[in-house]
């Protein structure tokens, strides 16, 4: 009994119960029908289904007996869950292992540049419309999946919900103008593609990746699962220099 007490509170779960059925109910609900707007409107990236469902979400949550303390307590299992399910990118992994041997020291670069970017220009523009330290602390991980998102920002002092919410919303964006852009400058390279949506996109770039082809969802899975371990083992180390000083 106290084994399983133990799982229930890793996952959040020893709360109210009525909160965690609600908060499940709803989420797959709005991403189901997200889903299948997103389907009839032929894929329009415009209507990605984590930002239609995500809009669904705020606007049920603006009922007065509802609130988003009540929806967030709810969400222990999923936050459980999104962490696991990254070991299905592992497959696609495998399939392209002899492409990513082959390209192992352009991967590298690429992985280090774009980490030293993204967290760069985050912290600018931050610093520019005179955000506090807390705030530039915050989007500094915004280029990382949502899981570990969190514990950095936990980890150098930011604000994990306000990490969270600019890692969807960058997420969202790439998944949004990245195909568009590849269009636009002539860009038909699936590693190229994938680790430009993965190094800046994350979970949803690389959802989006995988909607192009497999081969460009391999490589963005990549991208992201190295820009995680790159950013989360040195990011709080710079950062928490910098801060001291």
């Amino acid at each position: 009994m106290s084994q399983i007490n133990e799982v229930l509170s890793a996952l959040q779960l020893q709360g109210n119960f009525s909160n965690i059925i609600f908060a499940t109910l709803l989420t797959i609900l709005a991403y189901f029908i997200a889903i299948k707007f997103y389907r009839q409107s032929g894929q329009s990236p415009w209507l990605q289904p984590v930002l239609v469902a995500a809009l669904m979400i705020i606007a049920v949550l603006q009922i007065p007996s509802l609130d988003y303390g009540m929806y967030k307590d709810g969400t222990g299992i999923l936050d459980f869950l999104l962490g696991t399910a990254t070991v299905a990118l592992a497959y696609p992994l495998y399939k392209n292992l002899p492409l990513i041997k082959a390209n192992l020291p352009a991967i590298v670069l690429l992985i280090v540049t774009g980490g030293v970017i993204a967290s760069s220009v985050a912290i600018t523009f931050a610093w520019l419309f005179e955000g506090s330290t807390t705030t530039i602390l915050s989007v500094a991980p915004k280029s990382i999946t949502t899981p570990i998102a969190i514990g950095v920002s936990e980890a150098i002092g930011g604000l994990p919900s306000l990490t969270a919410a600019m890692v969807i919303l960058t997420g969202i964006i790439v998944a949004v103008f990245a195909p568009w852009m590849f269009r636009m400058l002539h860009i038909d390279d699936p590693m190229i593609k994938g680790m430009v949506m993965g190094i800046n996109g994350h979970g949803i770039g690389t959802a989006a990746a995988f909607e192009i082809d497999m081969k460009t969802g391999a490589f963005s899975a990549l991208a992201m699962s190295l820009m995680g371990i790159y950013i989360a083992t040195f990011l709080p180390v710079v950062l928490t220099f910098f801060v001291s000083y």
